[in-house]
């Protein structure tokens, strides 16, 4: 009589361990799948340093560098355009100053009151970008001054040294983005809500690099480049994967894959960047 009670409290205690354990199986089974836990970031990665911006960061920092990239300018130029940004705006598109400049706005915290443009005009972050390069470039000897001193020179701020805590995380995406750092950026993003549009994408293209040519193969874009601006084009095409709902980016042999979450090897078309949209079917 005692061991037919002690096997059934056995088990009956086996039978409670397998149900908790079931439930925490299938609790963390429907967090996977929820991707509740995922931190959607964007990496850029030079020798042993990585820095991190959020997907929409990094979308703007792209276009920054992409417009630097058709201007014809150095990656350093990229570079002070980044940190500065980042110091001014985070890297955000605001449409607000603070008390030293209430009337700032814009990626790069432009004046309507100080010649920079209208208002309209400075929350163009296209317009905004080139005005601070056209500034930039009448600076002499930009290149080989400190990232600070040659932002302060454009920007004529009240905090001049503050630029110069953003300079490692503005060279690393700006080596990133410009192609000169090929497959260093890396976007962690959650599954995409929706169908990517060919259509949005060649539009936001078109933006930071004009006039390459494209076509349209099903849900994939195919973007003819050289191996420079192609490296630009891919990291581009990762770092607005979220805005632009991309699933994955394939150029020179490797390939970046939103749910994986990283680059790896892959056969590719010789000069074609291949962007692959999001399919909601």
């Amino acid at each position: 009589m005692v061991r037919r009670q002690r096997r059934r409290s056995l088990l009956v205690l086996l039978l409670l361990v397998a149900l908790v354990a079931g439930g925490v199986w299938l609790a963390v089974s429907s967090i996977q799948r929820s991707e509740i836990l995922v931190r959607e970031r964007c990496m850029a990665v030079v020798g042993p340093e990585t820095f991190e911006l959020a997907p929409d960061q990094a979308a703007n920092a792209a276009l920054i560098s992409g417009i630097a990239v058709q201007r014809g300018l150095p990656a350093r130029a990229a570079s002070i355009a980044l940190a500065t940004s980042i110091q001014e705006s985070k890297l955000r598109n605001i449409g607000h100053g603070d008390n030293a400049g209430p009337d700032s706005r814009g990626l790069f915290q432009q004046r309507p009151s100080q010649g920079w443009g209208t208002e309209d005009q400075v929350m163009d972050p296209v317009y905004a970008t080139n005005r601070f390069f056209e500034e930039l470039e009448q600076v002499p000897d930009y290149e080989s001054m400190p990232i600070t001193e040659a932002a302060q020179k454009v920007q004529r701020s009240a905090y001049p040294e503050a630029y110069a805590d953003h300079e490692g995380e503005g060279k690393a995406f700006a080596s990133a983005l410009t192609g000169h750092s090929p497959a260093a950026l890396n976007c962690v993003l959650k599954t995409a809500e929706g169908t990517g549009n060919a259509a949005s994408v060649q539009e936001q293209l078109e933006l930071a690099y004009p006039e390459l040519q494209t076509s349209v193969h099903g849900n994939q874009l195919q973007v003819s480049v050289d191996d420079t601006t192609g490296w630009a084009v891919a990291q581009w095409a990762v770092a607005s994967a979220k805005e632009l709902k991309i699933d994955a980016v394939a150029f020179a042999g490797l390939s970046w894959q939103r749910g994986a979450g990283g680059w790896s090897t892959a056969g590719t078309e010789p000069g074609t960047v291949t962007i692959t949209l999001a399919d909601a079917a």
